[in-house]
């Protein structure tokens, strides 16, 4: 089974993306902040991690630092999801190493679709 990991702390995104893509047939997991995020991480290796970059505790742009230091999640397919949506802030998102940025408001559907083209 694929595995995703979403993190956001907004819940009403959270509830949405968790719901489509069990419906999807993903294993999903679910942080709040960076900093639960890299919990979750030291036991699960997802196939793709949804990244928001506003958060508490630790944001976005440092979790995705600490991933990319991670040997063990060198496949792991990052995608920011962020309303931050200035070029400077995609640009910095996708010189970090992120696979994809999308902005808020987003289309549920378009973010599966990329996921899985990410993973297939």
């Amino acid at each position: 089974m694929k595995k995703i990991l979403i993190v956001d702390d907004e819940p009403n995104i959270v509830m949405a993306l968790e719901y489509t893509f069990k419906k999807n047939e993903f294993e999903v997991f679910i942080a709040r902040d960076g900093k639960e995020a890299l919990n979750i991480l030291k036991k699960e290796i997802p196939d793709a991690i949804i990244l928001d970059i506003m958060m508490p505790e630790v944001d976005g742009f440092a979790t995705l630092d600490q991933i990319k230091a991670d040997e063990r999640l060198q496949n792991c397919k990052v995608v920011f999801l962020s309303a931050k949506n200035k070029e400077s802030d995609i640009e910095k998102g996708l010189e970090k190493g992120a696979h994809a940025y999308i902005t808020k408001p987003f289309s549920v559907k378009k973010i599966v679709e990329k996921i899985n083209e990410l993973i297939s």
